[in-house]
């Protein structure tokens, strides 16, 4: 990956966050050039949390706009010590960067799919538990408190990606950069 001379698409979960960066190998150390965190999500409405995969994927789009900002348009993905399984957040980060316009190469059918990114299978549950109000206060306790509808996710998600789209900023010229 270093050796490559594109720069890496790190990608770092947490049980509450995600960090997306394009980094470039340096003799000195690494340099980072574009990044997103998805606590930056909350300054665009996001209010479902950093932790999940609709969230991994829209700061992925956030740090991917950054880059195609930067003049950056490949990269490949450094995913450090995790284990990749289909469907994972990681992937879920790197769908959306690709989504906003970087080449990354890897395989389609590891990625999750659109249904999974946008979150219609936690308002799927959220609705299957509606029919019963303790195990539905239980299992989304952080939501309730804070008076969010976790079925509304696909829709707030669609929003938040639409104001990280609609700010991209023109791309400047590099070469394979």
């Amino acid at each position: 990956m270093v050796v490559s001379a594109f720069p890496r698409m790190v990608v770092r979960t947490s049980s509450k966050h995600t960090t997306v960066q394009f980094v470039e190998a340096k003799i000195q150390g690494d340099n980072v050039l574009a990044s997103a965190k998805s606590t930056e999500l909350e300054k665009l409405n996001w209010k479902y949390g950093g932790g999940n995969l609709p969230a991994a994927y829209l700061t992925g789009v956030l740090a991917g706009s950054r880059a195609l900002a930067k003049g950056i348009q490949k990269g490949i993905l450094d995913i450090g010590l995790h284990r990749i399984s289909k469907g994972a957040r990681i992937l879920g980060a790197l769908k959306g960067a690709v989504d906003a316009g970087i080449n990354i190469p890897h395989g389609a059918e590891i990625l999750p799919p659109d249904s999974r990114v946008k979150g219609e299978h936690i308002a799927a549950y959220a609705k299957e538990l509606s029919s019963d109000p303790e195990r539905y206060k239980a299992q989304f306790s952080r939501y309730v408190s804070r008076k969010l509808d976790p079925e509304d996710i696909p829709s707030a998600f669609e929003k938040v990606k639409e104001k990280i789209v609609g700010s991209e900023k023109k791309p400047q010229k590099k070469s394979d950069k």
